[in-house]
């Protein structure tokens, strides 16, 4: 099946809550990291990274030159968990209101971008609370999601009511197609890595375009 990407669209993925229009892609390689997980789903998780890197000809590292590793996943079964982690305050100073936002929410994820001079993502931090819906999900399904919504900044409202991945007859996880082809017009080197203005959306969609014809 075919999905038709459009300006209008494409729009709708970067306009945030308050209106305004915010794009960025990654402007390093993505080196990523894992907290709270056995080895095995790590494994799974660096592995939909990079599934998504390929995807959009960008690179994945082991280490991250300024900061280590730049893409940090923390798997918490309570919120709670991530304030009484040792120096995280330091990392991130917004903490301590953030879980109390995400407590007051009964949020089960969230993702925080840091961006560098020019705008692009240069770190990005997830939380994950493994409640009863987090917990029934795949393993694969799960990180593959994660790693789609972390590899560009998405508006709230992008997948508020879709899920950017589709299943299988066999009951795979696979990205769909029109999600797919955003990724890859985002990180074509003819693109911006980051944009503030709607105008943007147009060269997005002209450039998927481009791609799939």
């Amino acid at each position: 099946m075919v999905f038709e990407v459009t300006a209008q669209s494409v729009e709708k993925m970067f306009t945030r809550a308050d209106g305004t229009y915010q794009f960025a892609r990654w402007g390093r390689p993505v080196a990523p990291v894992a907290f709270g997980v056995e080895d095995s789903a790590v494994a799974i998780l660096k592995g939909a990274i990079d599934a998504v890197c390929r995807l959009a000809g960008h690179e994945m590292a082991e280490t991250d030159a300024e900061l280590g590793s730049n893409f940090m996943v923390f798997f918490v079964r309570d919120w709670q968990e991530l304030s009484d982690t040792p120096n995280l305050d330091k990392m991130i100073p917004e903490l301590g209101p953030l879980v109390g936002r995400l407590k007051s929410a009964d949020a089960n994820q969230y993702r925080l971008f840091r961006f560098d001079e020019e705008g692009a993502i240069k770190a990005c931090f997830v939380f994950l609370r493994m409640d009863n819906a987090m917990a029934e999900l795949p393993a694969d399904t799960l990180c593959l999601g994660q790693a789609v919504q972390s590899m560009l900044l998405w508006s709230e409202a992008a997948f508020a009511t879709s899920s950017p991945l589709a299943m299988t007859g066999d009951n795979v996880a696979i990205l769909k197609p029109d999600v797919a082809n955003v990724i890859r017009a985002a990180y074509d080197p003819v693109m911006p890595v980051a944009a503030g203005d709607a105008s943007h959306a147009l060269r997005m969609a002209a450039r998927v375009g481009a791609l799939v014809s």
